[in-house]
């Protein structure tokens, strides 16, 4: 069997789901198990309708729902026409029913829990999922009876054993060749049935997930660009598709800007020995990326990504040197609030790390300036060269310096894997590095 993941752009309108039933429709033989996203920017409508709702908007928010819901009819409508179902119409009321209910509730307390906040974002995906599972004549699975996760809402953390459980029981007995199973990515539950998401871009994850205990022979994300670019081409209009990425290469990728992943895509996929393949649904006969742990693809440099904006800390103590304990004592304060560390370089009195913009920063600077002294720089871009043989391939680090000349290098890293040289500037210059990292190293043929 195989995982087929659709993303939003996918099925933003009628158009988009006749394109994926047709795929679907294709891939009966080999029992298909449909992941889907909510249609495109639904999810922002979504989050933009609650924020309405906490905001004592309630007119407002409700309006809003109304012409989301009256959006999901119209697509229902113009793909089946007078063909449309009681059950499919019965389950669009149900959803804007809940959906009305949650805006209240939220109005009424004026407080948007992250709880609340994920029973509404839930509407998307059960809404796009409703309507393509009728269409194709499909089995409509809901994902929260197999999904099962933690209770951290907004960013749930499957729980592997009793989620791969639930799979096996309640999903697999589903799939057949011949038989299509439409179910939801992002969403989830708890034991006690209270809905999760896995976080924005989550339904890669899903697929991932489902398709690793499920044994898929192939895990498939279609999207709006032919596979894995060597860059972005919104800033590299010359970006090139590739053919392969290692599972190595592509977590980087993903980790690092590469926007047509989620990050915690690859793992289950490496765990399980599953390629994951991304494809262009309008172009389902174009070019393609295969990513497999089996690929040895040889390159020095594979791509460029970026992410931004980031902040960088600078932390400074006199206390660091000849001291043992002083880093156990820095990452501590920021595990206490639950702050994720990407980048990091130390020197003899200082670190230097990179953290996301949206940090609690200020509570971060009180806690450090008990025991350093800290410097803040905000608006900077990690850009990140990944390649399998980038380490050991002489002169690269020569050709990406001297590609930069240009411009102010603030932080650099490198040699914590083989395959990655991630370097930190402000966010504006971000563009232009890319663009002549990419010249320099992609366009200009690297040996």
């Amino acid at each position: 069997m195989i995982v087929m993941k659709f993303g939003g752009s996918s099925v933003a309108d009628a158009a988009c789901m006749r394109e994926v039933g047709e795929l679907v429709t294709q891939a009966l033989p080999r029992s298909p198990l449909v992941v889907l996203s909510a249609a495109g920017k639904t999810t922002d409508a979504l989050f933009a309708m609650a924020r309405q709702a906490e905001a004592g908007q309630l007119e407002e928010a409700l309006e809003a729902k109304r012409h989301l819901i009256v959006h999901h009819r119209g697509i229902a409508f113009e793909l089946m026409a007078d063909q449309t179902t009681s059950v499919l119409e019965d389950a669009i009321t149900e959803i804007s029913g809940e959906l009305e209910l949650l805006l209240r509730g939220v109005a009424l307390l004026r407080e948007l829990s992250l709880r609340s906040l994920d029973a509404i974002a839930s509407a998307g995906e059960r809404l796009s999922t409703r309507i393509l599972a009728t269409y194709l004549g499909a089995q409509w699975f809901d994902a929260r009876a197999a999904m099962r996760t933690d209770d951290c809402f907004g960013a749930a953390r499957p729980l592997g054993t009793e989620m791969a459980t639930l799979v096996i029981e309640r999903l697999a007995p589903y799939l057949a060749p011949g038989r299509a199973v439409v179910t939801q990515g992002y969403i989830g539950a708890t034991a006690e049935g209270l809905t999760t998401t896995l976080g924005r871009g989550g339904s890669d994850y899903s697929a991932s997930l489902f398709g690793s205990v499920l044994g898929a022979e192939d895990i498939q994300i279609w999207t709006d660009v032919e596979g894995v670019l060597t860059c972005d081409p919104r800033i590299v209009p010359e970006a090139r598709p590739i053919g392969e990425l290692s599972f190595a290469e592509a977590a980087e990728l993903a980790a690092f800007g590469a926007k047509v992943l989620h990050p915690a895509t690859i793992q289950p996929a490496v765990e399980a020995g599953i390629p994951v393949t991304v494809r262009h649904t309008r172009r389902p006969q174009g070019r393609f990326t295969t990513i497999t742990g089996e690929v040895r693809t040889g390159r020095p440099v594979t791509a460029i990504a970026s992410r931004g904006p980031v902040t960088v800390l600078t932390v400074s103590s006199a206390r660091m040197l000849n001291q043992s304990g002083f880093l156990a004592r820095l990452f501590d304060v920021f595990a206490r609030y639950g702050v994720s560390v990407d980048l990091i370089a130390t020197a003899e009195v200082s670190v230097s790390l990179t953290v996301e913009a949206d940090v609690p920063l200020n509570a971060l600077l009180g806690e450090l300036g008990n025991f350093a002294t800290v410097c803040v720089a905000t608006n900077r871009a990690i850009v990140a060269v990944v390649g399998e043989r980038l380490k050991v391939t002489p002169g690269i680090t020569g050709r990406c310096f001297t590609a930069l000349s240009n411009l102010n290098i603030e932080m650099i890293s490198f040699g914590a894997n083989e395959i990655n040289l991630s370097l930190v500037v402000r966010q504006e210059d971000a563009p232009h590095a890319i663009r002549q990292l990419h010249a320099t190293l992609i366009e200009g043929d690297l040996p």
